[in-house]
């Protein structure tokens, strides 16, 4: 019996902290890579940032605000966490926690960014807020911060895409 309560407690003490529940891989980018290519009729906001960046603390709140108007839509978001893995636990997941975030998060350890930078975008500086919207074969790079207002233009115009 004090196996059993034992084996409960770690699993409550290693799972409760995460994000309400959000379980946040730790990936290396070849564990990451699939997701920047899923071929089907869903659109993917793909969003690089870290809980160190300005721009990308101001912009999370309208991709979130953008994401739940496009509930039950083939919309779809990944924050892709740009943080060091040591700081998930004191850093990624109370903010994700305090600001209510609801898309799926993900945090990318894999330190060699010269590596996989241009294989998300040639174009890609490696600056941070950056997005990759895609469905299928097309694919938009933004290496900047979004509006609500203009993400949820750009979000719109391509939800209505074939």
């Amino acid at each position: 019996m004090k196996k059993l309560v034992f084996a409960t407690s770690l699993f409550l003490a290693v799972w409760l902290p995460r994000a309400g529940g959000q379980h946040i891989p730790v990936l290396t980018f070849s564990q990451l890579e699939p997701m920047l290519h899923q071929a089907n009729d869903t659109l993917y906001l793909v969003n690089f940032w870290a809980t160190w960046c300005g721009p990308c603390i101001r912009e999370l709140p309208d991709i979130e605000r953008v994401a739940g108007e496009m509930a039950g839509s083939k919309f779809s978001v990944i924050l892709v966490s740009l943080d060091a893995v040591t700081s998930l636990n004191d850093r990624v997941i109370p903010f994700i926690n305090k600001n209510i975030i609801r898309s799926r998060v993900v945090l990318l350890n894999d330190p060699d960014f010269n590596r996989w930078i241009d294989r998300v975008d040639s174009r890609w500086s490696g600056s941070i807020p950056a997005s990759l919207i895609y469905r299928g074969n097309e694919r938009h790079f933004y290496e900047q911060s979004f509006t609500y207002e203009e993400l949820n233009r750009l979000i719109k115009n391509k939800i209505k895409m074939p």
